[in-house]
């Protein structure tokens, strides 16, 4: 059997019985992984820096929270996939009118488009830098080996899961070794993680594209598609056994993207905030690094960066597909949707504008598109006759909508600050 199918019949085990213990856990671990690449995408790493460099640990909390509104929503989506065995943009277009699903897929298609732009961008700049390559030049490597990767979908789901997990597993020990090399001071960094504090209209501007990087629009989609059909449960119980084990590595996932993206601010504010609060460019971050902390802790950071980059543009590719099919039908190759969604991004270097300056706007975009899937998802999953008994309760919708609602405030506040 290929291993995509070696996976399907472990996970019947377990649902049946056969299969216990950590044996029992491995199969199921996949689409919270895949979804989590999306919390550690160069995106972060251009707002985390900038948040370290300018205000320290203060908006360590704006990251905390970002993530525990991050997990909410991703264990609802991937609850809405197995539940119904559909993805939540098919699931849209079946159930809200039709304008209303158009205005959804033309959000969404922007949305997608701003993640691939800051995703496909980021891996360029990591392989530039690293390889000492023309930035066009790193963007046709990356563009080659995101292709590469994205071929493996022809052997299954597992290949490509294991290979986006290899690469989220390299992001994690890079982060390990930065702050290890950079000890941060973790007095600050515990009061920046539980007290909230904004010091200034700059720090909104960045908190939006702190939570337009953490919490992403196609992400939620995505995972919805990840889990759908993966193993389809064939009674009630099954299905509430996948629900729980899909929580489970949603919150094992999640955590460790988090604490990925903690470190990245507090990296950040060790190198940078005493002294270089200027930094705001990746590249000057990188340039900067080796004269503070030596090559090494440079060299780990590109590191970081390129896989970020390569894993997160594949998995960018993977949800504009889900997107673009489960609102229209419409099925495109592969490799037109990565030529379609790689275009800004050379659009954006060949007309010369800051690499870094367009992740940053790319994550507030996300972050003014994030509302609309996160009310689809919360209109879809409290429903009877969507979810069935496995319909979201009044503690889970209370929670979820009081966090999409601080995402309208937060997002009212930055256009004030853009137009005043």
């Amino acid at each position: 059997m290929s291993l995509s199918e070696t996976t399907t019949t472990a996970i019947r085990d377990v649902l049946e019985g056969r299969r216990r213990g950590l044996r029992a856990v491995l199969p199921f671990a996949g689409p919270a992984v895949v979804a989590s690449v999306a919390y550690v995408d160069p995106g972060n790493f251009a707002t985390n820096i900038q948040a370290g460099a300018r205000y320290g640990y203060s908006l360590l909390w704006v990251v905390l929270l970002a993530n525990l509104v991050a997990m909410l929503f991703q264990s609802l989506s991937a609850r809405l996939g197995i539940v119904t065995n559909r993805n939540l943009a098919e699931l849209c277009r079946i159930h809200f009118p039709r304008p209303a699903v158009l205005a959804m897929w033309a959000v969404s298609e922007v949305a997608a488009m701003a993640t691939d732009l800051a995703e496909f961008l980021g891996g360029a700049i990591g392989l530039s830098l690293l390889l000492h390559l023309p930035l066009l030049a790193g963007m046709v490597v990356t563009a080659t080996i995101t292709y590469a990767i994205l071929l493996l979908d022809r052997r299954g789901f597992r290949p490509l899961e294991l290979v986006i997990g290899g690469l989220v597993a390299t992001i994690c020990a890079c982060y390990v070794m930065e702050l290890a090399v950079a000890p941060p001071d973790w007095w600050k960094a515990g009061a920046g993680l539980v007290v909230p504090r904004l010091a200034d209209r700059s720090a909104v501007l960045l908190s939006a594209g702190i939570v337009g990087a953490t919490v992403m629009p196609h992400a939620i989609y995505l995972h919805s598609g990840l889990t759908q059909g993966r193993a389809p449960a064939r009674s009630l119980p099954e299905r509430r056994r996948l629900v729980r084990y899909s929580n489970r590595e949603v919150v094992a996932a999640l955590t460790v993207a988090g604490v990925v993206n903690v470190a990245m601010v507090m990296m950040a504010a060790r190198a940078f905030h005493i002294g270089h609060r200027d930094v705001a460019e990746i590249g000057t971050a990188y340039h900067t690094l080796v004269p503070v902390f030596g090559a090494a802790a440079a060299g780990i950071f590109l590191l970081s960066l390129m896989a970020s980059g390569i894993s997160s543009s594949v998995v960018g590719t993977m949800a504009g597909q889900v997107i673009m099919q489960g609102f229209t039908t419409w099925r495109i190759p592969v490799w037109l949707r990565r030529a379609a969604t790689m275009l800004p991004a050379f659009v954006v270097v060949g007309m010369g504008f800051d690499a870094t300056r367009s992740l940053i706007l790319s994550q507030v975009v996300l972050s003014l598109a994030l509302p609309v899937p996160m009310v689809a998802l919360l209109l879809l999953t409290r429903r009877r006759d969507v979810m069935g008994v496995m319909a979201s309760g009044p503690v889970i919708l209370s929670a979820a909508w009081l966090a999409t609602l601080a995402t309208l405030v937060l997002n009212g506040a930055l256009l004030w600050g853009i137009v005043a």
